[in-house]
């Protein structure tokens, strides 16, 4: 059986993963590559990675363009032609693109707050029968640091030293290929924060600044061989987003309150009054 690592010629053309994703990242970019966590803290809130440090150091992420590896989308194996091909789909690509087009933000909180919309999506083209880990990361989207002025977003000078990186497992990690290919992979248990000194493994991030969510998909039977597994990063540009204390953007918190079903008591009541509601999930 050939490795999962092996170097091989794509089917359609590999677009490199950027140092900085900038204006390079394209939508659906995708990179495969040596481990990704081994020196890097994983958070889940329900699940425990045995054998890695949460405290451990962060790494910095680098592509190699010549190192970019895959698999063939079939090897011939025991039991017949094995389809070894992942791909991910954005879920609610068209709402996404519509906070895309104003310039999304995301409020954080020292307490933790969710993500709206959330971050979903469809796997495909995983062998059935093998099993994966599913994570995801918010990594800087450049080294700015942004202020909302005259309706726009501008850059207000250098960025702030990066947050601790963590990455989230999803709580079903891991499952075969075709639990994962069987419904929507959602990770809407995920939540932001600005306290550096947080506890519950939430993604740390400087307010007034933007950032990029990362969806990865690992091949390896169990945690323990988590730090020594081949990844794939699959990015979708129209999910960056800007964090922020509070809303800088009318028009964004009018898309949140209309497209948030938890966000039901901000509309209008028909007498042109708004009912009191809580922000916790927009």
């Amino acid at each position: 059986m050939r490795s999962f690592s092996e170097p091989c010629v794509p089917g359609e053309e590999p677009h490199i993963f950027p140092t900085r994703l900038g204006d390079s990242a394209r939508h659906g970019t995708i990179l495969s590559g040596p481990s990704l966590f081994s020196a890097m803290a994983l958070a889940s809130r329900s699940s425990t990675v045995p054998g890695l440090d949460a405290g451990a150091r962060p790494v910095t992420l680098q592509s190699q363009p010549e190192q970019i590896l895959c698999r063939p989308p079939g090897i011939l194996e025991e039991r017949g032609l094995i389809e070894d091909e992942p791909k991910v789909y954005l879920e609610a690509k068209n709402l996404w693109t519509q906070f895309h087009k104003f310039g999304t933000e995301m409020v954080i909180t020292k307490s933790g707050r969710r993500m709206f919309p959330p971050l979903k999506a469809r796997c495909t083209g995983m062998d059935r029968a093998a099993r994966y880990v599913v994570l995801m990361d918010i990594v800087a989207a450049d080294d700015c640091r942004f202020k909302f002025h005259n309706s726009r977003w501008m850059v207000a000078g250098k960025a702030d030293p990066e947050m601790p990186k963590r990455m989230y497992i999803h709580p079903d990690s891991p499952a075969t290929g075709e639990q994962w290919m069987s419904k929507v992979v959602n990770f809407h248990k995920l939540k932001l924060t600005n306290n550096i000194s947080d506890k519950h493994g939430f993604t740390i991030l400087n307010s007034m600044h933007k950032y990029q969510p990362r969806f990865h998909i690992v091949k390896a039977p169990d945690f323990q061989k988590l730090p020594c597994s081949t990844f794939r990063t699959y990015v979708f540009r129209e999910t960056q987003f800007v964090a922020v204390t509070a809303y800088q953007n009318d028009k964004i918190t009018q898309l949140k309150i209309d497209n948030n079903p938890f966000a039901k008591g901000f509309r209008d009541t028909g007498n042109g009054r708004r009912k009191e509601a809580s922000y916790e999930f927009i």
